[in-house]
């Protein structure tokens, strides 16, 4: 019998080719290669699109990609095989303008700049052979003085589309001046990586070169990896170059008082719905720099999840979807074109992604000269033992906010029968470049500068962990915000909740005592005290990681196991 060489290659072929690889670093770093790529593209194409009309992108969508309108006008486009980021598959390049800086791990995993430079050919051979090639150049960044100029090249209508909703749109004065890019994303999506190339797992690569301030996307057609990687791109270049703060955070502030709130929490926890709020104007969703002068959003639109959307919970993001806007990977009914957002059969991560001004309380231009006054860090305890709402002390803030923990629920994903806790370092642990102590360091310097107060707020379980206890009422939560901006919280009479050693208010108008005290919540107290004990021990190892690196009073400032 002939043997066939299998079509997958055998996993412990990858796992050499990738980890050696990855191990050390290159001998190359810092060498003219005569054999580096010298591809370009060809800018003088008849059929390149520039800056597309939205119309345009709509009827090369639909005409090339199968993409439909739907009922409310938004175009539904599909990003294929991949649903999500795939961040097994980001790769940094280490080369000698960066790399001292990077903090290389499982988060940055190191790529050698000659295989780059493969792919980077790779990409652009691809691109050059297509028949529609669009081109759209935007900024990251509201404030000039911190701006890049960010060029896409790709092949589909529907990634034009989304870039151009996601980055913030030059006027037509600007693009007439807008001359050499800061950043360009070379986007070959369709077309996979050659995983047989030394330091590829698979056929999807997704990496960033600091030295040529390129990004190169194969193998995957999930928009959200351009977004994310021109949010990697400002994590490192704000810090590094500009001196300035960037965030995985929303922001909002106030119409009458015009006073600043950050919002820092992972998926689930109520950023965006938080943020959202008809006494405030919205300053962004999701990414932000705190600058010298005050804080700004780095995207000209939101990424917002669709999952269980409806006009009743959340009008703002329902009533965004619209001409403009793309819905991805949602299922519709064929016969009227209205999509179901219960529906996850394709995913869980159904997306829409819309211009900001669509929201109608949007700050444009997104971007306050004043500093912050409160920062809420958002959590899901679904353990039941978090305070609903705690002020932390500087040390504690910076505890928290390198420890990022909330927890993932049964029903997310398959397999998860029990809460399993994350912790997501900064809030943005898939984006972070540099040390997270470095962001760390840099928050408690604004913070003391400014005199910011900080909350942590469990949006999650109270009077028993999930199961057993309830998701704490969004209208409580609304409340206790509300009381943070009006400074009534601020004013309330503080308890020390034990172990996590948080300061509690004892009281505060219209939120029942015994939601926030969880102690009061739960029947059975020793049941209590082994979840506290039990969620104690888990912060205490996962912090394990920055021990070193951060002072005795952030070690201390975390819960005190005996």
């Amino acid at each position: 019998m002939a043997y066939r060489t299998p079509y997958v290659t055998p996993h412990i072929l990858h796992k050499n080719y990738a980890q050696a690889f990855d191990a050390e670093p290159s001998k190359l770093v810092g060498r003219d290669l005569e054999y580096f790529s010298q591809a370009g593209f060809d800018m003088d194409r008849i059929q390149i699109k520039r800056n597309a009309p939205v119309a345009q992108l709509y009827e090369d969508a639909i005409r090339n990609e199968g993409a439909i309108i739907s009922s409310s006008g938004a175009l539904i486009n599909f990003s294929g095989k991949k649903t999500g980021r795939s961040p097994k598959d980001k790769r940094i390049v280490y080369e000698e303008t960066s790399k001292d800086e990077i903090w290389w791990g499982s988060v940055n995993i190191m790529m050698d700049e000659h295989t780059f430079e493969i792919n980077r050919e790779r990409a652009i051979d691809y691109l050059n052979t297509r028949d529609n090639v669009y081109v759209f150049d935007g900024y990251a960044g509201w404030d000039p003085k911190y701006r890049i100029k960010v060029r896409v090249i790709c092949a589909r209508a529907y990634h034009a589309l989304f870039m151009n909703n996601m980055l913030i749109r030059p006027t037509e004065e600007e693009l007439k001046d807008f001359g050499e890019p800061d950043f360009i994303i070379y986007n070959a999506g369709q077309f996979p990586a050659n995983r047989f190339t030394k330091g590829m797992s698979s056929t999807t690569s997704v990496e960033i070169n600091f030295k040529r301030m390129e990004m190169v996307i194969l193998g995957t057609e999930y928009a959200g990896e351009m977004k994310k990687g021109v949010f990697s791109v400002m994590h490192y270049l704000q810090p590094v170059k500009f001196g300035q703060l960037s965030l995985h955070s929303s922001a909002n502030v106030g119409i009458e008082k015009g006073d600043v709130t950050l919002f820092f929490g992972l998926s689930g926890t109520g950023k965006t719905t938080l943020s959202a709020d008809p006494n405030r104007l919205l300053i962004g969703d999701d990414e932000h720099v705190w600058s010298d002068t005050g804080v700004f959003n780095i995207e000209g639109g939101c990424y917002a999840k669709c999952i269980n959307l409806s006009a009743e919970k959340e009008p703002e993001i329902f009533n965004a979807i619209r001409f403009g806007g793309i819905l991805e990977n949602v299922v519709y009914n064929p016969l009227t074109r209205v999509p179901d957002y219960d529906d996850v059969s394709i995913t869980e991560n159904t997306r829409c992604a819309y211009p900001i001004e669509f929201i109608p309380n949007a700050k444009i231009p997104c971007i306050v000269n004043t500093q912050p006054s409160n920062i809420i860090m958002l959590t899901c305890d679904a353990f039941g033992v978090l305070p609903p709402v705690s002020k932390l002390t500087p040390e504690q803030a910076s505890y928290h906010f390198l420890a990022g923990y909330t927890s993932k629920t049964p029903g997310t994903e398959d397999g998860v029968l029990e809460p399993i806790p994350t912790f997501s370092t900064c809030y943005s642990a898939p984006f972070i470049v540099l040390h997270p102590g470095r962001y760390a360091e840099m928050l408690a310097e604004r913070m003391s500068k400014h005199n910011v107060n900080c909350w942590l707020i469990n949006t999650g379980w109270t009077g028993g962990k999930f199961g057993t206890g309830k998701r704490c009422p969004l209208k409580y939560t609304r409340m206790i915000v509300d009381a943070v901006h009006s400074g009534a919280l601020a004013q309330a009479e503080y308890e020390t909740f034990g172990t996590f050693n948080l300061q509690i208010p004892t009281g505060l108008e219209g939120v029942p005592r015994d939601l926030l005290n969880p102690r009061l919540a739960w029947s059975d107290k020793e049941a209590f005290e082994r979840e506290v004990r039990k969620l104690a021990g888990m912060f205490q190892k996962a912090f394990a990681l920055y021990e070193q690196d951060v002072d005795a009073k952030v070690r201390a400032a975390g819960p005190q196991v005996a």
